[in-house]
């Protein structure tokens, strides 16, 4: 587990050296990701140290939503004052994404009676 939890580290830190030198405007972690996808796709398959680490971060993923829900807490009085900008922005999103979602499905599908 050790060596699988190294070479995502290591991916990230990867991520991050391209980030400071060649793409301030992206995180490195994000860098990061994409160049471990490459490799990935490149190898063709998962190493077993990296998919049991893999595995035990996505049991506890529940985990990684604490830290963001303390932030909202922490600006609750914020989000009291604007609580109807910020519903209707999620209201507003949700009709906007399913209308999309809708179009492109009917874009997308042939009615077999045509």
């Amino acid at each position: 587990m050790i060596a699988g939890l190294v070479q995502i580290l290591l991916w990230q830190g990867a991520g991050e050296l391209v980030s400071h030198f060649a793409f301030p405007s992206i995180p490195g972690p994000v860098i990061g990701l994409m160049l471990l996808l490459g490799f990935l796709s490149v190898r063709g398959t998962i190493p077993q140290s990296m998919a049991l680490v893999a595995d035990s971060f996505s049991q506890h993923l529940g985990l990684l939503f604490v830290p963001a829900a303390t932030g909202v807490i922490l600006f609750l009085p914020q989000l009291r004052q604007h609580a109807l900008a910020i519903m209707a922005a999620l209201v507003g999103s949700v009709v906007l994404t399913i209308a999309v979602t809708a179009l492109v499905l009917r874009a997308t599908t042939r009615d077999p009676h045509e």
